[in-house]
């Protein structure tokens, strides 16, 4: 999968957007590659960031108890790196089924979204 093929499955999702909010920070610092942030719409809270490192990576949120089986479980999940390492997992898409990588990011898309309104 292409970073570019994550981007749009990310954007498949109802209210989101991509960001580049550290691309001063990174034209600054002498180069590397930018992170995109998947944002919803409604809140402006992040639910995917993509990043190069090593290969490519995405760092999504999740329930803690579920974050910690699922890097005992799948290859190519780790601990969020540069996030909380109790609810952000860094997954290596090329070291997961399509299958799981779309679960874990709906999984993320869902527990940040705008709340309903009562």
């Amino acid at each position: 999968m292409t970073r570019r093929e994550l981007i749009d499955l990310c954007l498949s999702y109802p209210g989101s957007y991509e960001d580049y909010p550290f691309d001063d920070y990174t034209n600054r610092s002498g180069g590397g590659t930018s992170w995109t942030v998947m944002r919803h719409r409604g809140n402006k809270k992040s639910f995917a960031l993509i990043f190069e490192r090593g290969g490519l990576c995405i760092n999504l949120k999740c329930e803690p108890m579920r974050a910690d089986f699922l890097r005992g479980a799948l290859p190519g999940v780790e601990p969020g790196y540069h996030m909380n390492k109790a609810h952000w997992n860094t997954v290596r898409p090329d070291l997961v089924s399509r299958a799981d990588l779309e679960a874990m990011i709906e999984d993320s898309f869902e527990l940040t979204k705008p709340k309903a309104k009562q």
